[in-house]
């Protein structure tokens, strides 16, 4: 029988400690529908508690081409909104979730599929890639968290631009100007985001979930209260017992020295 999920997880490490989850929607090109956004959602929200990374793919020759129009429904502006809030929701589980989400781009990263980028903490494209925000040629604005996000990663002029005129970014113009933070060939972006996974589920949990939950927070605060939430964190980090061993295994001449890769 065809499997209809719209998403598949996958657990690999020993303890099964990276989640793989990888939209299944190939013949839409990984279009997103509300199936999609509340798998999402759910799928974040029950994530075995072995998972310390996750890698989110597309399956196919596209990461996600955004939006499934054909789908699309009549909404009034009570309805549009409850349905943008959906989607917020979703994506929310993916930014502050309980594990560091590293998503492997290649193909399509086309409006809703690039404000689903833009909610991981790294992303990494392959020679394939190509952005854009069709919205604005469209009739519609972005409405899954893109006009917070995304500016955040290139600026409001760029996103400005892709909005009114359609432009398109490919792999190489996304690196330059932040839609990306690693570029490799085509075919290669799965197996180099899986890598940076399992490199990131070895970190103290703690750590990655101040990274996740307290860097962007202290980035919208002012430098006085920035500072002082800084504070509060290293504090916290440090304490836990995790932190402990690992600096002492340091101290001791146990641990790798930082060397240029």
């Amino acid at each position: 029988m065809k499997n209809t999920h719209p998403i598949h997880l996958e657990l690999r490490g020993e303890q099964q400690e990276v989640a793989v989850i990888r939209l299944t929607r190939k013949a839409k090109r990984n279009a997103i529908n509300d199936a999609l956004v509340l798998a999402l959602r759910t799928l974040f929200d029950e994530l075995p508690t072995t998972v310390r990374a996750a890698v989110l793919d597309g399956e196919g020759e596209h990461f996600c081409a955004g939006l499934d129009l054909s789908e699309l429904k009549e909404r009034d502006a009570g309805q549009g909104l409850h349905h943008s809030r959906m989607w917020h929701a979703a994506l929310e589980r993916v930014q502050f979730g309980t594990v560091p989400v590293i998503a492997a781009l290649h193909g399509a990263v086309v409006g809703g599929g690039l404000e689903l980028a833009s909610a991981c903490h790294i992303r990494v494209a392959d020679d394939t890639t190509f952005y854009a925000l069709p919205e604005g040629t469209r009739g519609i604005f972005v409405g899954g968290g893109g006009s917070v996000r995304i500016p955040k990663l290139i600026g409001t002029a760029r996103m400005t631009d892709m909005m009114l005129t359609g432009r398109v970014y490919n792999a190489q113009d996304g690196e330059r100007i932040g839609l990306a933070q690693y570029l490799v060939p085509q075919g290669q972006a799965f197996e180099k985001a899986l890598a940076l996974a399992v490199r990131v589920a070895q970190n103290a949990p703690l750590t990655n979930y101040a990274l996740m939950h307290a860097l962007p927070r202290i980035a919208e605060q002012t430098t006085d209260q920035g500072l002082f939430t800084e504070s509060l964190m290293a504090a916290i980090a440090q304490s836990a017992p995790e932190a402990k061993s690992r600096m002492s295994a340091f101290l001791d001449g146990k641990a790798a020295k930082v060397k240029p890769t």
